[in-house]
């Protein structure tokens, strides 16, 4: 995004982090993404990430539309992620992505290919205290995400070539609607990040992206302060089984 037109197209904040890791058998997870599972060790994974978007503002000559949009883009968020390759690079695939009823529901399809649903969400992240919980309910087919959490030990950057660096750095998203397969890339800092001890009552919001859900197994979970600053890139179209690099 550093080079000459190439600057990031949106830029905003992503604050108080949860990510709630689920381990999956490929076989069974890959019926369900078009691309390449990037896998650890043999097991795949699919995260649930719950933040809060704040402040989103668009960049470049697009810059004039942010006082429009100014209203509709701090809200609570849900994406539903896992891990693939692609055009030579690792990175993610969104499952599902769950927010408020807000127009980007609309923009979001034909612009980037993600997966928007409408959904009730609520968090209580309080990263103060030490004290993490949250709701996702889904208003298409009613599936609930309940959780709740403590901390333990205190923010820091993830072990190089660890899984908790496999599942969280990640700068590189694909995804695919209507035959249509496009990349775009995000910048931020390293996560500060944290284990927390959570308890999850409820996960009928998984089954709504496929029955991979079935097969899932809860591993671990992470909260994080956040992201002051986060770049998104425009979205290039690919085409799969090509390697664009």
């Amino acid at each position: 995004m550093l080079k000459p037109g190439s600057g990031p197209l949106w830029h905003g904040e992503w604050d108080e982090v949860v990510m709630i890791h689920f381990a999956v058998r490929p076989e069974v997870l890959q019926q369900h993404v078009p691309f390449e599972l990037d896998v650890w060790e043999g097991e795949a994974f699919v995260s649930a990430v719950a933040f809060t978007l704040r402040g989103m503002k668009m960049k470049g000559r697009f810059g004039w539309l942010s006082p429009l949009i100014r209203p509709f883009v701090s809200h609570p968020f849900l994406n539903l992620r896992t891990y693939v390759r692609h055009a030579g690079e690792s990175g993610i695939y969104f499952l599902a992505e769950w927010v408020p009823w807000v127009p980007t529901l609309l923009m979001a399809r034909p612009m980037y290919g993600l997966p928007y649903r409408p959904g009730r969400l609520r968090y209580r992240h309080d990263v103060k205290s030490g004290h993490v919980s949250g709701q996702v309910r889904s208003d298409w087919g009613g599936g609930v995400l309940n959780y709740e959490g403590v901390f333990r030990g205190k923010p820091e950057a993830a072990e190089a070539g660890s899984l908790t660096e496999f599942l969280m750095e990640r700068y590189t998203a694909f995804t695919q609607w209507k035959q249509r397969t496009k990349r775009f890339r995000v910048w931020h800092p390293p996560w500060l990040q944290q284990e927390i001890e959570v308890k999850i009552p409820t996960r009928t919001l998984l089954s709504e992206t496929g029955d991979w859900a079935d097969d899932a197994r809860f591993m671990n979970a992470h909260a994080s302060p956040g992201l002051p600053m986060v770049w998104m890139g425009a979205p290039d179209g690919l085409e799969l089984g090509r390697d664009l690099g």
